[in-house]
């Protein structure tokens, strides 16, 4: 851990992996909601709410999925807000306690998958989005948004915050008006070509899809409340996370599904586009383009997070030191890894974001599972902060109840898995073809896990801890005072 904290050129923020002090947590509980209501309120969310329609859902039963869906994924993203506080460490670095010091980098690598698939697919919405709206080159566009990334991500937590408190004051009066354009048939809009109504299967992809959008937040939001006084009450960062991302999600998503079947919208910023200028000339096209700029924003907040799982795995096998230049060299190589592999993605923005967000939940539901149950009903928050910085520490190099449980879980869920088309190769487990394509891995997945690590934490004695989580206190109130 760095023991002291250089000043920051430029407002670029110097801590990376390491521990953040008391004495540095400036953070704010109300920049939580804006955060995450803007990290949400931007154009990837709209085509979630196609992935019904696009199955035959009407309007009123992917609103409903999506509203269910949220929702539950919303409440285990918002729980780890709370371990931000409480520790001072990004989200990854925590989970060494539940597998270990090396043992980690199974979940580092779902997190890391996340967070690049993320960014790869943010790459090729707003590419096609913005070629569509605008005519704009889509491979300038694709070079823009990851350069633009790279700098918020480099300039760190800080400006994060800051740069999307920005981007939700203007958008947020933009969008309300198209909303209410919507809603008093101002945007346009007709009968449905198609037939719509309700089946199962499509009301479960659309409510599997809107589950993961928010689970998948989960490795993200200690990486955000980190800088938050260790006093912060556990429940007011929980409600500012709940609340923030979830009202986006439902919001946007409803936006998305009536474009889809109403305007028959096969792109969600052209869809958007259209509908606002439908309302009065040029509201749609400057909503769709502040819509992309948040979108841009959030690939920032991605690589940010993502350099903070790289730098750990690598942590794991080769100690290093957690400088602001290591950051900012693990953001430059993520960013043109997703811009390479962004630039080969030829399928459609609904079929990219709907096949991403499937294999981010069945890796994370197993991770975020062990996490929480270890947190809340195991250890309850307490740690040897600086135990998780050393592979002798009492998190041992391998922990092999985190690491059964992990994988108890994943194997639970592969016969109810559903996995939409990923270049000729698809899956459906046995399991789900007897529920006639109905996925439901997630939530056996999150039981299998949490009963395996219930089961096999009977045996740990977590006051044989007590000791060095006492003396990991009292060397960092002696080194950072």
């Amino acid at each position: 851990m760095n023991e002291t904290a250089p000043s920051a050129p430029k407002g670029i923020e110097v801590r990376s992996i390491d521990w953040v002090p008391n004495k540095e947590r400036r953070g704010k509980i109300w920049h939580q909601g804006p955060l995450w209501f803007l990290g949400n309120f931007q154009y990837f969310t709209i085509p979630i709410g196609f992935i019904g329609p696009s199955l035959g859902l009407s309007i009123g039963w992917t609103i409903i999925a999506a509203v269910l869906g949220i929702t539950a994924g919303t409440i285990f993203m918002a729980f780890h807000g709370s371990q931000g506080p409480r520790l001072g460490l990004p989200q990854m670095i925590q989970s060494r306690a539940q597998f270990g010091y090396r043992g980690v980098i199974v979940a580092l690598f779902a997190a890391l998958f996340t967070y690049l698939a993320f960014n790869i697919t943010d790459q090729v919405l707003l590419s096609q989005g913005l070629a569509g709206a605008y005519h704009w080159n889509a491979g300038l566009i694709a070079i823009g948004s990851a350069v633009l990334a790279a700098i918020l991500a480099i300039y760190g937590h800080d400006w994060v915050h800051r740069v999307f408190r920005i981007l939700l004051y203007i958008s947020l009066p933009l969008v309300t008006i198209v909303t209410i354009g919507i809603v008093t048939g101002h945007a346009g809009g007709g009968h449905p070509k198609g037939h719509y109504g309700f089946s199962m299967v499509a009301f479960m992809a659309e409510f599997s899809a809107t589950a993961a959008y928010n689970i998948t937040y989960a490795p993200y939001v200690s990486d955000y409340s980190r800088y938050l006084p260790e006093e912060t009450d556990s429940r007011s960062i929980i409600a500012s996370v709940f609340l923030g991302a979830s009202l986006a999600a439902i919001w946007l998503i409803s936006v998305g599904a009536w474009l889809a079947v109403s305007l028959g919208a096969s792109d969600g910023l052209v869809g958007l586009k259209t509908a606002g200028n439908n309302v009065f000339s040029g509201l749609g096209s400057v909503t769709a383009l502040f819509s992309a700029a948040a979108l841009a924003a959030t690939m920032g907040m991605n690589a940010y997070g993502g350099s903070l799982t790289l730098l750990t795995a690598i942590d794991a096998f080769k100690k290093l030191k957690p400088t602001r230049t290591v950051r900012v060299v693990s953001i430059l190589g993520l960013t043109v890894v997703w811009y390479l592999v962004g630039l080969s993605i030829t399928t459609s923005a609904v079929n990219t974001v709907f096949t991403a967000l499937t294999l981010m939940l069945y890796l994370l539901i197993p991770w975020t599972a062990t996490n929480l149950m270890d947190f809340f009903f195991v250890r309850r928050g307490h740690y040897a902060i600086t135990h998780l910085f050393d592979p002798e520490g009492i998190y041992s190099k391998w922990n092999w109840r985190g690491l059964v449980a992990y994988a108890v879980g994943f194997i639970f869920e592969i016969p109810f898995m559903v996995l939409p088309q990923l270049g000729s190769f698809s899956y459906t487990g046995p399991v789900a073809k007897a529920l006639s394509g109905t996925d439901i891995s997630w939530l056996v997945g999150l039981a299998a896990t949490a009963i395996t690590y219930f089961i096999v934490t009977r045996s740990l004695d977590t006051s044989h801890e007590a000791t060095a989580v006492a003396e990991s206190q009292r060397l960092l109130e002696a080194t950072f005072g």
